[in-house]
């Protein structure tokens, strides 16, 4: 079955497979890679060689564990069909049924609720704003995101490709609800200026 494509050129038409779903993966930071990696380094080359380490095992253990969270966020995407938004990460994930999808805003998670190792490292990525209360957040940008109001909590993603990405679940979206109350991603829609 082909699917129209929105205004988004070949990068767009690059992103749907032969099924007619959108697929994008998180935005990805050089910068927390490398931190991941030294972390990795250092509990593998110094840690496990110290005499302060009483017991061989766990420097391993610490390893281990970094390398699954830099997995967990390598593994970040986003899936688009013609019912559902889903957001996925290994051991975590969250579905938005493209009929209940109200709101579709451009955020810095930033702005919404506090980052960090405690602000956004839950495991479920359930956060808290003072202004929309609590939401769900599958996420590897926290500067640059889609806020999505639909179902029981809004979710925060980040898409490698933020403009694109919000076009299409608009278009997708639209086709269930006209109107929504905020469509960033409408034709005509001023572009994210993060």
């Amino acid at each position: 079955m082909a699917t129209s494509v929105p205004d988004g050129g070949d990068a767009a038409r690059a992103r749907i497979d032969a099924d007619g779903r959108y697929r994008d993966h998180g935005k990805v930071s050089y910068l927390v890679v490398g931190t991941y990696v030294v972390m990795l380094l250092l509990a593998v080359l110094i840690v496990a060689h110290s005499p302060v380490v009483s017991a061989v095992w766990a420097p391993w253990v610490l390893a281990a564990l970094i390398l699954f969270f830099l997995i967990r966020y390598l593994s970040t995407t986003y899936r688009l069909d013609d019912v559902e938004l889903r957001a996925w990460r290994i051991l975590g994930g969250r579905r938005v049924q493209l009929k209940d999808v109200r709101r579709i805003e451009f955020v810095s998670l930033r702005d919404l609720s506090p980052t960090g190792f405690f602000g956004s490292w839950g495991w479920r990525g359930r956060m808290w704003c003072a202004s929309i209360g609590t939401f769900d957040s599958v996420y590897t940008d926290p500067a640059y995101g889609i806020l999505i109001t639909g179902g029981p909590e809004p979710l925060f993603i980040s898409p490698s490709d933020p403009a694109g990405f919000a076009r299409e679940l608009s278009r997708r979206a639209r086709s269930w609800t006209p109107n929504l109350e905020i469509d960033a991603g409408a034709p005509r829609s001023p572009t994210p200026s993060f």
